[in-house]
């Protein structure tokens, strides 16, 4: 069974695939996800702040992000380019869930809605982008 924040986490991927495709409003996709199967066993709160925080952080996350992929943002597929903006985004902004949470349900996300390789990717790329913004979480760990 799907936790309610695993829910959050697919529901913005399905509303950030959106906005990177046609730039639709955040309200205009939040309105058309709130009527979607599934939807009220979602954790709304994670749900809004990812879907709004990524939305309006996208540029500084995606700076973020280019050291860690190998071509321009523009040429990820949508998915795995939302799924890496929402864990760069929880890396960034909500400390409080460890790092190998963050990359664990990305992983999980992308082999949902993503390409048959593409978890791979995703993986690779947190976990480099993990070691520049959690150094101190993960240095205990590797010892």
């Amino acid at each position: 069974m799907k936790s309610a924040r695993r829910r959050s986490r697919e529901f913005a991927v399905q509303g950030l695939y959106q906005w990177l495709l046609s730039g639709t409003d955040a309200s205009a996709i939040v309105a058309q996800l709130q009527s979607a199967p599934g939807f009220g066993k979602a954790d709304r709160e994670h749900f809004d702040t990812l879907l709004q925080g990524v939305i309006r952080d996208a540029k500084a996350l995606d700076t973020q992000l280019t050291p860690c992929i190998d071509r321009p943002s523009a040429e990820l597929s949508p998915i795995e380019h939302a799924v890496l903006l929402i864990g760069a985004y929880e890396l960034m902004h909500h400390i409080e869930i460890p790092y190998r949470v963050v990359i664990n349900e990305a992983v999980e996300v992308t082999k949902t809605f993503g390409g048959t390789d593409g978890y791979k990717y995703v993986n690779g790329v947190l976990d480099k982008l993990a070691a520049q913004l959690r150094a101190v979480e993960i240095q205990p760990a590797s010892r």
